[in-house]
This record gives C-alpha cells, sequence and structure tokens, in this order.
C-alpha cells in the first residue's frame, strides 16, 4: 500500500485549520472532535481527509450538473427584468466550437512545449 504524504507540515496545517472550528459557539469543541474522528489529528483524521478530497470534486461536478440543468429549462434572466429572448444564440454551435478552438490552441501550445523545448520550465541546476 501506498504511504499517505503526512508529515509536519500536514499534521499541523490539519491541526491549526480544524482547530479554527472551536470558535464556533456551544458546539466548536464536538465539531472539531467528529472531524478529528478522536482528541487529536490522528490516523482517524488523515483517512478522513483523504476521503473528502477525493469526492469532493465529484460533489461540485454534480452541483454544476445539476446548475445547468436548472439553467438550461428555466433559462437565464437578467437584472432589468426585460425579456432578453432576441439576443440569445444557441449554445450549438457557437460555444461548442469556441470551446473547442480554445482547447485545440491550448494543448498545441502544450504539446509544442514538450516537443520543441522540454527543458523550457524545468530547474536548471540539475545540468549545473
Amino acid at each position: 500500500r501506498f504511504p499517505p504524504p503526512w508529515g509536519q507540515m500536514s499534521f499541523w496545517g490539519a491541526t491549526v485549520i480544524t482547530n479554527l472550528l472551536s470558535a464556533v459557539p456551544y458546539v466548536g469543541n464536538a465539531l472539531v472532535q467528529w472531524i478529528w474522528g478522536g482528541f487529536s489529528v490522528d490516523n482517524a483524521t488523515l483517512t478522513r481527509f483523504f476521503a473528502f478530497h477525493f469526492l469532493f470534486p465529484f460533489v461540485i461536478a454534480a452541483a454544476s450538473l445539476v446548475h445547468l440543468i436548472f439553467l438550461h429549462e428555466t433559462g437565464s434572466n437578467n437584472p432589468t427584468g426585460l425579456n432578453s429572448d432576441a439576443d440569445k444564440i444557441s449554445f450549438h454551435p457557437y460555444f461548442s466550437y469556441k470551446d473547442l478552438l480554445g482547447f485545440a490552441v491550448l494543448l498545441i501550445s502544450l504539446i509544442a512545449l514538450a516537443l520543441f523545448s522540454p527543458n523550457l520550465l524545468g530547474d536548471l541546476t540539475i545540468y549545473s
């Protein structure tokens, strides 16, 4: 099994950041102990943090998908309250091709950097 990167910086970072929650009135200390999984930062805390860091991107992706579905069903609104249907353009093909072109430009730039100048962003002290 691959050992997780649990050094002094990680330990004290987790300790300091989670101890900030102890300032919450009435439930702060209980909340910190619940997050820690005990009375101090330990292996249970590490397991919880890794699980959180793995699952949180999926939660963000799901919330973004729900947001897009609601936006697609109800449509967007403007602050003036006026009907803006006359100014709308369809997402596809305009925005699809625009995003595809931007992605292609970035990908080609990355490939060109990797193939023609791989040491440009590297550490120069390696060769000295």
